[in-house]
C-alpha cells in the first residue's frame, strides 16, 4: 500500500504527494496536490487501477503527441509502400502536428478531437479527415501499449461521410471507341475488364502474366510521389490473381512477346514506366477528346473511371459482390458494396418467386 506525505514550497506552502510501487516494482511518486483528501483520492485511483491492469504513470502521460508520432512514422515507414507513406506523412505534417503535436497524449480529449475533425472537414475531402484521424489514432494506440494513457479517445469517431462520385461508366462500345481512339489500344482495354489500377497495371511484368490460364498475378505497383513513379508492393489485400476474357488473348500475348520475364508488359516510349500523361493534353486525354468528337454522348473519363467501368461490366455481366471484391483488390466485400451497391440488381422479386416455388414444391 502507498503512503501520504505533505511537504512545504516557499510560493504555495503546505501541499501533499503520493507515493506507492509500479506494477513494474518501482516506486512512484506524484506530487502537487494541494488537499490531503485529493492526494488520498488519487492514491485509492492508483491501486484500483494496479488491481485492474490500467496504471498509467501520469509523467509518462505528459509525453507529447510530437515525441510518439515521430517515432511512430519512423517505425511504419518500412511497413508500408511509398506512396501511402507520402500521404501519411503529409497528413502528419500538414495537420496533425501543427494541431496536436505540442499536446501531452494524456491532454488530448475526445471533443478537441472531433471539433478539428469537423473544422477540417469544412475545407478538406473525407480522404483527407479520415487520414489525418487514423494517425492520430494510431500513434494514441502506442501510447496506450506504453501505459502512458488509458482510453484512444481518437479511435473510431464518425466523421462526414465519403460523397458518393458521379462516376462514369462505359459500356462495351463505348470502351472500343475509346480503345480504337487511343495510342495503347490493348491497355485501354485492359483496364475496362480487369479493374486493375493504373499503377498496378503499369506495373505488370511478364512473369506476372499466365497466358495459358488467362490469370493476372498482382503484386507490384507504381505510384507517383512528388511527381515521380516510385515502384513497390501492393497491399497485402491488394495482392490477388484476376482473370481476364478471352478476347484479350491476342493483346496480352502480344504484350509479352520477345520480352524477358522481368520485362514490363507496357513501356514509355522513353522505356520507363507508361503514364496517362497531362490531364489536359496526355495521350489518354487526347483519346477521349477523339471518342467525344464522334459520340456527343461520350462523357469525359479518366483512367480510374476504367476500374468503375470493370466493375460495372463484371456486375451486369452476373458477378457477385465477392467475385468483384477479389477482382478489384477491396479489403471487404463491405468496401465493394459501400461502392457499387446500386449497380448490383435488386433479388427481392426473385427470392420470394424463389419462396413460392418451394413451398408450392414441398405443401
Amino acid at each position: 500500500m502507498g503512503s501520504v506525505k505533505s511537504y512545504t514550497t516557499k510560493t504555495k506552502g503546505r501541499m501533499y504527494e503520493v507515493w506507492y510501487t509500479k506494477p513494474d516494482g518501482s516506486r512512484g511518486h506524484d506530487r502537487g496536490f494541494k488537499l490531503k483528501r485529493d492526494a488520498e483520492a488519487h492514491l485509492a485511483n492508483v491501486e484500483v487501477s494496479k488491481l485492474k491492469g490500467a496504471y498509467v504513470n501520469r509523467a509518462d502521460g505528459k509525453a507529447t503527441v510530437s515525441e510518439l508520432g515521430t517515432a511512430w512514422l519512423e517505425r511504419h515507414k518500412a511497413k508500408i509502400t511509398a506512396s501511402s507513406y507520402h500521404s501519411v506523412e503529409s497528413a502528419w505534417r500538414i495537420h496533425v502536428k501543427p494541431q496536436w503535436g505540442d499536446y501531452a497524449v494524456g491532454a488530448v480529449t475526445k471533443r478537441d478531437v472531433e471539433a478539428w475533425l469537423t473544422k477540417l472537414g469544412e475545407k478538406r475531402s473525407h480522404t483527407t479527415v479520415a487520414r489525418a484521424r487514423d494517425l492520430l489514432a494510431g500513434i494514441l494506440d502506442d501510447a496506450i501499449e506504453d501505459n502512458r494513457i488509458t482510453k484512444n479517445i481518437a479511435r473510431g469517431l464518425v466523421i462526414k461521410k465519403k460523397p458518393i462520385p458521379d462516376e462514369v461508366l462505359l459500356s462495351h462500345s463505348q470502351v472500343e471507341a475509346l480503345a480504337k481512339a487511343s495510342r495503347y489500344p490493348d491497355l485501354v482495354r485492359f483496364l475496362a475488364y480487369t479493374g486493375l489500377r493504373w499503377g498496378e497495371a503499369t506495373a505488370l511484368r511478364v512473369r506476372n502474366v499466365d497466358t495459358a490460364t488467362r490469370r493476372i498475378n498482382v503484386r507490384e505497383a507504381v505510384a507517383e510521389v512528388n511527381g515521380k513513379p516510385v515502384p513497390g508492393s501492393v497491399k497485402s489485400h491488394e495482392k490477388r490473381t484476376v482473370a481476364y476474357p478471352d478476347f484479350l488473348d491476342d493483346e496480352i500475348k502480344k504484350a509479352c512477346e520477345a520480352k524477358g520475364q522481368e520485362d514490363r508488359l507496357w513501356n514509355s516510349e522513353e522505356g520507363g514506366y507508361l503514364r496517362p500523361g497531362n490531364a489536359k493534353t496526355g495521350w489518354f486525354t487526347g483519346a477521349v477528346k477523339r471518342a467525344q468528337a464522334s459520340d456527343k454522348t461520350f462523357r469525359r473519363v479518366t483512367p480510374h473511371d476504367l476500374r468503375h467501368t470493370a466493375a460495372s461490366l463484371a456486375i451486369s455481366a452476373g458477378a457477385n459482390v465477392k467475385v468483384v471484391q477479389r477482382m478489384l483488390g477491396h479489403k471487404s466485400a463491405k468496401v465493394t458494396l459501400d461502392t457499387y451497391a446500386a449497380l448490383f440488381p435488386d433479388d427481392l422479386d426473385n427470392v420470394v418467386e424463389a419462396l413460392s416455388k418451394q413451398r408450392a414444391e414441398q405443401l
